[in-house]
């Protein structure tokens, strides 16, 4: 599982760069492009850093802080969509959107599981 969720972190972080790196050249696509980059990108960073947890208290808190990063690039996505930041051709704004409401119903799976079994491990982050 570490390794699929890794890779799929991986990707939309690749995705989120390209994405910003197309965003129209405004002050307002600039100042967007910048804050989307910065928890687009985080994202998967901080779930690698809860599959390196110290303790399950460390672990629910990273997650936690994965899934509050995920949530602000959901929002900064549909303001591009909404502002029309890019062209509405571009088919990876679409995409993004959409890896990115996969990705938090996952981890709030994932969460919604830890808060309810006091025994489990990280095993999540090791199949």
């Amino acid at each position: 599982m570490q390794n699929e969720l890794s890779g799929r972190f991986l990707e939309f972080g690749a995705n989120i760069i390209k994405l910003t790196t197309n965003l129209y050249k405004t002050p307002e696509g600039r100042h967007i492009g910048g804050q989307l980059l910065r928890s687009g990108t985080s994202s998967g960073a901080n779930y690698e850093e809860a599959c390196g947890a110290e303790s399950r208290r460390d672990f629910i808190h990273k997650l936690q802080i994965t899934l509050k990063e995920l949530k602000e690039s959901f929002y900064w996505l549909r303001l591009i969509r909404k502002a029309v930041l890019i062209s509405e051709k571009n088919p990876l704004l679409s995409s993004l959107l959409e890896e990115n409401k996969e990705l938090i119903i996952l981890l709030l799976n994932r969460s919604s599981l830890l808060s309810k079994t006091d025994n489990l491990n990280f095993s999540f982050c090791t199949s």
